[in-house]
């Protein structure tokens, strides 16, 4: 018997030059993905933290088949930017960060302090300017929540997997996580409820300033 090994899906992770990274040239990243799939050694390349004129650059060398960008209901600096793009072309978007690192769980109350070693704390949601409207709207989703007997987590995977060719990637800590936020798949919003649910979001997104990265390093 032989076997065949294969990567689904090969991405490169940020633009290149970064955070102080080494500028690689996409045409010489591009060259290896497009021979890696063409040996059959991956599937799909993709491209994450790229914003609209990055990916349209990309392209220019070969074929992205899919962006994984920030994206949930308290960060959506995507939609106005590379998801057009996106769907006009035919490019699978895989929302990282889908609970805002939790707080769309409603884990976090009011007077969260974090552990030492927490990098969340550089997250702009949990910054006090933005985090008071953050627990506001949380106020505000509970009771939709409520109203379809999940939890404000599988609330705001629904919210995101229901708008088109968007995906989720949701992080889980234990097994009984990684169950809840399977069965996020199942759950139906009504139009009433995800437009609620949008309106309520963008009581967060809507003061935050153009800048597309979601930390302060």
């Amino acid at each position: 018997m032989s076997w065949i090994f294969y990567i689904d899906l090969y991405q490169i992770h940020w633009p290149p030059g970064s955070f102080g990274s080494k500028k690689v040239p996409l045409e010489e990243t591009m060259r290896a993905l497009t021979d890696l799939k063409s040996q059959g050694k991956i599937r799909a390349v993709g491209v994450s933290n790229f914003s609209r004129s990055q990916l349209e650059d990309v392209a220019t060398y070969g074929k992205i088949h899919s962006l994984q960008p920030p994206y949930s209901l308290f960060w959506r600096k995507v939609e106005t930017d590379a998801m057009p793009y996106c769907l006009e072309n035919n490019i699978t978007l895989l929302a990282y960060s889908s609970m805002a690192q939790g707080l769309l769980t409603g884990k976090f109350g009011p007077d969260h302090t974090f552990a030492k070693g927490d990098h969340r704390f550089r997250n702009k949601l949990f910054q006090p300017e933005n985090y008071e409207r953050v627990q506001k709207a949380l106020e505000k989703l509970r009771p939709i929540a409520k109203a379809n007997t999940i939890t404000l987590g599988q609330l705001a995977l629904a919210w995101i997997i229901s708008r088109p060719g968007i995906c989720a990637i949701a992080g889980a800590r234990n097994a009984e996580q990684a169950v809840q936020n399977a069965a996020a798949g199942n759950v139906h919003l009504s139009e009433q409820d995800l437009a609620a649910v949008n309106d309520i979001g963008k009581t967060v997104t809507d003061p935050l300033d153009d800048d597309p990265i979601m930390w302060s390093w």
